[in-house]
Parts: C-alpha cells; structure tokens; sequence
C-alpha cells in the first residue's frame, strides 16, 4: 500500500499543488488548485493540503472545519496528478483526510459533492463507505460518510 502523507499548503509547496494536473476529461469537474488555496485565504475554516508521496507533492485536498449543508463538514477537493493517478493514492489520502476530519467538533457527517459522471470519484467514495442519500446541489450529487465513534 502506498505511503502518503498530507501537509497543510505552505509557502514551500503552494506552487507545487497549482502545478498539479488533471485528465482532459477530469477538469471539467473540478476548479483549479489555485482557485482553491486562493479560497481558502478567504474563507478561514477551509483547509487546503498537499499529498505527497514519499517527498513529491502528488496531490491536493481541501476540506471546512465548519459544518454545512446536511449538517455535515464537506470535503471541498480531492485530486490527484493525473501522472500518479491508479496507484491507490487518492484512495489512501482520502482515508487520512476523514482520519483528520473525524476529529472535528461534533463530526458525526463528512460530505462530499460530485459531478454524476466522474465515476472516478463515484468508485473511490463509494469504496470508503459513502452513501447516496439522494442529496442533490445543482449538477453535483452530495454523499454522505457516517463517522462511527
């Protein structure tokens, strides 16, 4: 299993994470790494992190410390370098991320949104015990992890 670890964005891997890249076909779903740190500069309970691999910044995410919608913390990013994609990486980060979410506050619900048609996305969170409770945010479905304690 590959080892993966998240490092809060900082001044030494921030540039690292905008030069990230999806497939053609995933980039539509998804904004940009820059979009989302510059976010997270004004949204303070968004926290954006590098996912390396060994030392290399291979990914992204970003998650709220603050609950919403559904009465849950919503996972904002996840993506992985298309050049490191099918290696077990996002799946491992995404494990860790609900490690540190779980941690929240009162977390009983971590959700996250998607576009229908990325079924890259629809495997990996269905793999990790995410539900479709039928949740629906304009084009995006909305599923749910249920933090057991």
């Amino acid at each position: 299993m590959k080892s993966v670890k998240l490092v809060e964005v900082n001044e030494e891997n921030w540039y690292e994470c905008c030069q990230l890249e999806l497939t053609e076909e995933q980039s539509s779903y998804m904004e940009s790494n820059a979009v989302s740190i510059a976010q997270s500069k004004f949204e303070p309970g968004l926290k954006p992190f590098a996912i390396y691999e060994k030392e290399q910044v291979v990914g992204f995410l970003m998650f709220n410390t603050e609950r919403e919608e559904l009465d849950g913390y919503w996972v904002y990013r996840i993506m992985v370098d298309r050049r490191h994609q099918g290696k077990g990486i996002g799946k491992r980060a995404t494990e860790e991320m609900l490690a540190i979410m779980s941690e929240l506050p009162g977390c009983e619900r971590i959700v996250v949104g998607y576009h229908p048609g990325n079924m890259g996305a629809h495997r990996l969170y269905e793999s990790l015990g995410f539900h479709d409770e039928g949740n629906r945010f304009g084009k995006e479905m909305a599923v749910i992890y249920q933090v057991t304690s």
